[in-house]
This record gives structure tokens, C-alpha cells and sequence, in this order.
């Protein structure tokens, strides 16, 4: 039983890393065109970053997807680390 649980472990900690750059991107874009927004500053290249443009790789067409999927394995596999065995 303690193998099956720290295969679990390897397995979220390997999901959780993949999807840790691109969340981290998304949030941080946002984040400060959102502050610069107010102040009159037009950073429409932190939207494109924030949608998956990334100039030469543009990964718009299921970047969103990624980030959802990802996010939702994140959650379940987490959440069953947390069930006691």
C-alpha cells in the first residue's frame, strides 16, 4: 500500500510541475495588464501571453484546454493523496 501511495506522489508531482509554467504565465500576465490597464499603458502583448500567443508558438487553439485539464488533474490527484488508506 505504501508503494501505490508514493506512485501517486511521483505522478502528481509530475503533473503539478507540467502545468506550474504555464499557470504561473497566465496568472502573472493577467495580473499585470490589469495593473497597467488603469494606468494608461496598452500591454496587448501580455494578452496574447495570457491566451497561449507566444509570438513564434502560438498555442491559442487549446492552451485554455491545457491549463483546464491540467488543473483538473492537479485537483483530483491531490485530493486523493489526501484520502486515508
Amino acid at each position: 500500500m505504501g508503494k501505490l501511495k508514493t506512485d501517486k506522489r511521483k505522478i502528481h508531482r509530475k503533473i503539478t510541475a507540467l502545468s506550474a509554467i504555464p499557470l504561473l504565465i497566465t496568472i502573472l500576465s493577467g495580473t499585470i495588464y490589469s495593473i497597467l490597464q488603469p494606468l494608461g499603458i496598452d500591454a496587448f502583448w501580455l494578452i496574447k501571453w495570457h491566451t497561449g500567443n507566444f509570438g513564434i508558438i502560438n498555442l491559442q487553439p487549446f492552451y485554455s484546454i491545457f491549463l483546464g485539464i491540467a488543473s483538473i488533474i492537479s485537483l483530483i490527484s491531490g485530493i486523493s493523496l489526501l484520502k486515508k488508506t
